[in-house]
């Protein structure tokens, strides 16, 4: 059951719907939602995700699926889970293929000037670099790619990049709803 309905989510949030397509408008109020938004927090942390910006995901689905405080937690939490796992996957297929495999897909979506940029980040900041930059517009994820080609262990990555997403998830589900509260 959804706490907004389509249309009233449509009157008071159109920023957020508009970017959504149609077909996945309707999956995220089928009886699937929250394991459809799943896995586009998966595909988000991978850096797959090319028809919608992160930063209109969880809004989405908080406009789709419902903004009850429950749902705003469940949903938070199913985006850092998400995200997280996508990104741990994107680390892991760096450090075993290699920073050039990465960089000639055409799905990965940088170049190779502005990864040494990022690789600077990494080499200056550390591994905290990875939770602010997860917490950060434009470039989210994108020291995933320095963090696995460096000696950093997994699950520090996993953790940090948790961090960083629980950061930008809540700050985006906060947004949300501070803006409904202010249009209504």
């Amino acid at each position: 059951m959804l706490t907004f309905g389509t249309e009233y989510a449509r009157v008071m949030y159109p920023l957020q719907l508009e970017g959504t397509p149609p077909w996945l408008e309707s999956m995220l109020t089928s009886e699937l939602a929250l394991a459809v938004f799943f896995g586009l927090c998966v595909l988000e942390g991978a850096m797959l995700l090319r028809f919608m910006p992160s930063e209109l995901v969880v809004p989405a689905a908080l406009a789709l699926i419902g903004s009850s405080m429950p749902k705003v937690v469940t949903i938070v939490a199913i985006a850092v889970a998400g995200t997280t796992i996508g990104q741990f996957g994107l680390f892991c297929l760096v450090r075993r293929a290699g920073r050039e495999y990465v960089i000639r897909k055409s799905w990965f979506p940088v170049t190779e000037s502005r990864l040494e940029r990022f690789d600077g980040w990494f080499d200056r900041w550390g591994a905290v670099a990875v939770a602010v930059s997860n917490t950060m517009l434009f470039v989210r994820g994108l020291l995933t790619v320095p963090a696995g080609l460096s000696e950093m262990d997994g699950r520090a990555f996993v953790a940090l990049s948790a961090i960083g997403s629980l950061s930008f998830q809540s700050i985006l589900a906060a947004l949300y709803l501070l803006g409904g509260h202010l249009l209504a």
